[in-house]
């Protein structure tokens, strides 16, 4: 049960995220839709550490190379989604308010993503490798 509940709140944080993304493009005031763009950051961003999850045997409690470069790669990914509004609102493609308004829903869209990696992340019920 409460895996249940853990996906209704995580599945609420992410429609929250998403609507602070729309209403940063779809405001009659704002009209732009270049913060889409992130979108594919928010696709982009668990795919090297899930990667790196089914390459890395995790018997061992040192460190991995693979794993480090997954989590490398997954900051610079998001850094670069919190960097594109910032970089569209100075360029003055987008106006300020929207971009603030992106960058809230970055901030719960990834805590959202964050979230379900520690909730669903620790146990492998479901691992290739059965």
């Amino acid at each position: 049960m409460a895996g249940i509940k853990a996906l209704i709140s995580l599945s609420f944080g992410g429609a929250v995220g998403l609507m602070f993304l729309m209403l940063g493009c779809a405001l009659p005031q704002y009209n732009q839709y270049w913060p889409l763009f992130v979108l594919f950051f928010y696709i982009l961003s668990p795919i090297p550490y899930c990667i790196a999850r089914r390459l890395v045997d995790d018997t061992d409690a040192t460190s991995n190379a693979c794993k480090e470069l997954a989590i490398f790669l997954t900051t610079g990914i998001v850094v670069s989604a919190f960097g594109l509004p910032i970089v569209f609102a100075r360029a003055e493609l987008i106006y300020w308010g929207a971009c603030a308004l992106v960058l809230t829903g970055n901030t719960v869209i990834f805590a959202t993503i964050l979230g379900f990696f520690l909730v669903f992340g620790s146990n492998d019920d479901f691992s290739w490798q059965q």
